[in-house]
C-alpha cells in the first residue's frame, strides 16, 4: 500500500449523527480543540481505502471519534524509556518487552473511561502510536522499517498495578492493561510525511491539570523501526494493527511523593506536539 492519503485525518460525527472522515484544514494547529470545527470530508470507508479521495463538501465536528473504528489487534512495549527504566529500578532491557490489548480496549480520545472493579490501582501511561499500513512479516532490522508506518497518534496505555505486582498480582502485564477501554487513542491520525521523524516529538501528560510526564521521543530505548522488526520475526503483523511504543518517566506508580493512581473523576490529557491532544475523565464502576 501506498503512503497514507491523507495528511492529518479525524473521524467525527455531524450534529445529525453521520460519520465522517475529515482533513484538518493546514492552519488548524496541533493543540487546539477539534469541536465545532469546519473539515473538508474524505469518500471513503476507512483510512485504508485506496480510493479514499477528499471532496469539495465539508462538514462540522459535533463528536471527535476514534480515528479507527476497528482494529485487529493492539500491542504494547514496556519499559521502553530509558528514564522510566531508571525511575522504577530496572536495567534497560536487551529485547523489547511486549505484550497485547484486545480490540475492545480501544476507545476514542475524548470518551469517559469506565473502569471494571477488577482494574485495581490503574494508571496512566502517555504514549506514541503508531498503526501499521500493511499486513507484514518478518521485517527487517534498520530504518527502512518505518515504510511499514501508515500514521501517528497518541494514547494511554492504561495499565492496573495490582495485576503486574508480582506479590499481589502474578506479574501479569498482559491481564492489567487489557480491560476494555484500556486503550484510548486519537485524536487524530498523523501521516508520515507531516512526521518523517518521531524521535523529534514531545511527549506530555496531565491528570487534572497537573503536569506528570513529559520527555522526548528521543529517550526510548527500541525505536519505532526496532519495534517493527522485532513484533514481525516469524508473526504476521496485520494492516491497521496498533502500536503503543512505551512511556516515559513520570508515572504514578513512581512519583517522588509517593504512587498516585486514578481516582473517580479524574481526568487525564496526553499530547504530542505535532499530532494532537486525547482527553478522558474516569469513571471507577463499583
Amino acid at each position: 500500500m501506498a503512503a497514507a492519503q491523507f495528511d492529518r485525518l479525524i473521524r467525527f460525527s455531524d450534529a445529525s449523527g453521520n460519520i465522517h472522515l475529515g482533513e484538518l484544514p493546514k492552519d488548524h494547529t496541533w493543540d487546539k480543540d477539534l469541536s465545532g470545527i469546519t473539515v473538508q470530508v474524505y469518500k471513503g470507508e476507512s483510512a485504508f481505502d485506496k480510493n479514499l479521495t477528499l471532496t469539495e463538501e465539508t462538514a462540522t465536528v459535533s463528536q471527535v471519534l476514534c480515528p479507527l473504528a476497528d482494529v485487529p489487534f493492539i500491542y504494547g512495549v514496556g519499559l521502553n524509556y530509558k528514564k522510566h527504566a531508571a525511575e522504577s529500578g530496572h536495567a534497560l532491557p536487551r529485547y523489547p518487552r511486549t505484550f497485547v490489548k484486545y480490540s475492545d480496549a480501544l476507545t476514542g480520545p475524548y470518551d469517559d473511561v469506565h473502569v471494571h472493579p477488577a482494574a485495581v490501582d490503574v494508571d496512566y501511561e502517555g504514549e506514541l502510536v503508531f498503526i501499521m499500513k500493511d499486513t507484514v512479516k518478518n521485517i527487517p532490522a534498520g530504518k527502512k522499517a518505518l515504510d511499514n508506518v501508515f500514521a501517528y497518534t497518541v494514547g494511554n496505555d492504561l495499565s492496573s498495578r495490582f495485576w503486574q505486582d508480582e506479590k499481589r498480582g502474578g506479574n501479569q502485564s498482559h491481564y492489567a492493561k487489557s480491560f476494555d477501554q484500556f486503550a484510548p487513542i486519537g485524536p487524530i491520525l498523523v501521516s508520515t510525511r507531516v512526521v518523517p521523524d518521531p524521535s523529534k516529538l514531545v511527549l506530555r501528560t496531565f491528570v487534572n491539570g497537573e503536569k506528570r510526564q513529559e520527555s522526548g521521543v528521543d529517550d526510548l530505548i527500541f525505536e519505532v523501526s526496532d519495534i517493527i522488526h522485532y513484533l514481525s520475526q516469524g508473526r504476521t503483523m496485520r494492516r491497521g494493527a496498533v502500536v503503543m511504543t512505551g512511556t516515559p518517566s513520570g508515572v504514578g506508580s513512581f512519583l517522588a511523593d509517593g504512587p498516585k493512581f486514578l481516582k473517580d473523576g479524574d481526568i487525564v490529557e496526553i499530547e504530542i506536539e505535532g499530532i494532537g491532544k486525547i482527553k478522558n475523565k474516569f469513571t471507577f464502576d463499583s
